[in-house]
């Protein structure tokens, strides 16, 4: 979340008079994350938040996102849900912007995730990959890895400003991830795509609730894990956590099996994950836009992590046997 697009008290309290949620009381911008345009809404209704979607969100996209939170909330997946107007619609416009107000959802996000933390968001991640087995609408992931090589081009005559030799280490990666070696035919359906710590609440030691779906997409199930296996079992010192690893995977595993070939593919799906975030990261870093509320997420972690799992040389690396993969 981050805030690129003011917007006046005024010009809100005329959106806001379109919503059956009460009148504005105060609101204030959220700094976190790099996407879009966030406000945190406090009005006489109670409290919501306010997204103002930029830069990479396409407006076709949101009917999808903003669908597929109801359906999973439907299905018992803790998640905000879109806010309608009075004429029934989810999205409308606001500062020449697509907008959406969501429920807001109690609870933080961990920012140094422990174990337990790791456990909960493996077993969300697997109950939310079955409760959109049935979701009717569908989403190409557009950062998979036909959509890497225009990231690096767009970033790469000045990736070695960032750390010398890091032009080259992506371009190798990406030259073998686009080999023919990435997997085709594992198991499928809708992924959140970016669930980091910054988008999954907790209560205590118990999760609350998962946020921010703009990434979601239509891709294998397996990639999620990955994901969530760089975002969730490194150190502050991106050192690899296999304790962790392993309580997110058997976790996951105990709602949804893994299969033989997802397990096998793991190595190089998160070899995939990290260079899709470095590259994001490295664009972002590179083209912050002047007097944006932002603060751009450091790539060089990524390409720590990138080095890392190049040398993963199986799934027992990230802590998971061979039967890990079956539900308990």
């Amino acid at each position: 979340m981050a805030v690129y697009t003011d917007v006046a008290a005024d010009e809100l309290a005329d959106y806001l008079s379109h919503y059956d949620i009460g009148e504005l009381l105060s609101y204030k911008g959220i700094a976190e994350g790099v996407e879009n345009s966030n406000f945190l809404l406090h009005t006489s209704g109670g409290s919501f938040i306010l997204t103002l979607y930029e830069k990479r969100v396409a407006k076709g996209d949101l009917p999808f996102f903003l669908g597929l939170m109801t359906h999973l909330a439907e299905h018992g997946i803790n998640c905000p849900l879109p806010v309608k107007n009075r004429n029934g619609e989810a999205l409308s416009a606001l500062a020449g912007r697509p907008a959406a107000i969501i429920t807001f959802l109690e609870g933080v996000w961990p920012r140094k995730p422990n174990v337990a933390h790791c456990a909960g968001v493996g077993q969300a991640l697997a109950k939310m990959h079955l409760a959109g087995a049935d979701f009717s609408m569908s989403r190409a992931n557009a950062l998979s890895v036909s959509g890497w090589r225009p990231l690096f081009e767009a970033a790469s005559a000045r990736a070695d400003e960032v750390q010398h030799g890091l032009r080259d280490l992506i371009a190798a990666e990406l030259t073998f991830l686009e080999s023919g070696v990435w997997p085709r035919d594992l198991p499928q359906g809708v992924i959140h795509a970016d669930l980091f710590p910054d988008n999954v609440f907790f209560l205590g030691s118990e999760l609350s609730g998962i946020i921010d779906f703009t990434f979601a997409c239509n891709d294998q199930f397996a990639y999620d894990v990955a994901i969530c296996l760089n975002a969730w079992c490194f150190e502050s010192d991106h050192s690899f956590n296999v304790t962790k690893a392993r309580a997110f995977l058997n976790a996951y595993a105990r709602e949804r099996k893994l299969s033989d070939a997802e397990q096998d593919a793991l190595p190089l799906l998160a070899r995939g994950a990290a260079i899709r975030f470095l590259l994001t990261r490295l664009v972002d870093w590179l083209n912050v836009p002047p007097g944006a509320l932002v603060r751009p997420k450091d790539p060089l972690e990524y390409a720590r992590k990138l080095r890392f799992h190049q040398s993963v040389a199986s799934v027992r690396d990230y802590g998971l046997s061979a039967s890990s993969g079956m539900p308990a």
